[in-house]
């Protein structure tokens, strides 16, 4: 009896210890990552002084194949105001994340997270989240999910980081 509760005590604390400690919050600085991109490692501490739209999405979610349009757009319309759009697909399979960008191709920054480190840094509860950060490195905004009523809004949180006025 007492191995079994010893055995479930330590399973609880081992899963316990793979989550993060809270979720990030406005005005926190944003973890670093480092990881394979589609040309070379792409690393956040690379875009300080920029603001960087950050996308959390997987080749199996529809709303990501949604935001991808969108993305570009934004990456092409704000690129030379100050926005770095960043993805970090976190499928196992790399190759899925491959077919998935054959079909909607992406005009921004990817970078593939197969071990799935970066979603649990960030607290990361569903597909596709986003994370707008400050060129200071600071979280300005975190967002869950992509529908089509919610892009005047990101649209103009964006505009509002990079103080643009169009």
């Amino acid at each position: 009896m007492i191995k079994k509760i010893a055995l479930t005590l330590s399973l609880a604390s081992a899963s316990l210890l793979s989550l993060p400690a809270h979720s990030l919050e406005n005005g926190q600085l944003a973890p670093d990552f480092d990881l394979p991109g589609r040309v070379g490692n792409i690393k956040l501490n690379d875009f300080k002084g920029k603001t960087v739209y950050l996308d959390f999405w997987a080749s199996w979610c529809g709303p990501c194949k949604q935001s991808f349009p969108w993305m570009n757009d934004m990456q092409s319309k704000y690129g030379a105001k100050g926005l770095r759009v960043v993805s970090i697909n976190v499928d196992q399979k790399t190759e899925d994340a491959k077919s998935f960008l054959n079909d909607n191709p992406a005009r921004f920054d990817v970078a593939f997270d197969p071990s799935g480190k970066m979603p649990r840094t960030y607290a990361i509860k569903g597909m596709p989240t986003s994370v707008l950060i400050g060129p200071d490195g600071k979280v300005l905004m975190m967002h869950n999910g992509f529908k089509d009523e919610h892009r005047e809004e990101l649209e103009r949180n964006i505009k509002q980081a990079l103080n643009a006025k169009d």
